[in-house]
């Protein structure tokens, strides 16, 4: 998986790449090498705002586009809210696909009748 991290109004350090690599990898882990995640990083110009860092993702998967975003008073904070969103949005779509998969193949073989082994000698013989 490709990462891509940004900032709006703020500069990206190494520390911060390293946190968003560490915390993403489980994320990495479950989807394709092809898939891109591009996180934005924004800091708000607003001194009322207490959420003041926001975290902003987004990961391209074939076929679908998985969106999560946070707000804290933190950015590592933030960061960590919008993994684990993420995640869950993973682990989501990964069940729909194999639930899908598996009843179209359940359609295909229906119950009681066994897809044939290509074995070619019958047992009554």
């Amino acid at each position: 998986m490709q990462i891509e991290v940004k900032g709006r109004h703020m500069t990206i350090s190494d520390d911060i790449r390293e946190h968003v690599e560490k915390r993403f990898a489980k994320v990495g882990k479950q989807v394709s090498e092809l898939a891109t995640l591009e996180v934005e990083l924004i800091q708000e110009q607003n001194p009322s705002n207490p959420e003041a860092f926001r975290a902003e993702v987004t990961l391209r998967v074939k076929g679908t586009t998985l969106r999560a975003c946070d707000a804290s008073r933190d950015m590592a904070h933030s960061i960590n809210l919008c993994a684990d969103e993420l995640a869950i949005q993973v682990k989501r779509h990964r069940d729909k696909r194999r639930k899908r998969r598996e009843s179209r193949a359940a359609a295909l073989h229906p119950p009681g009748m066994a897809p044939d082994t290509g074995g070619g000698i019958s047992a009554a013989m």
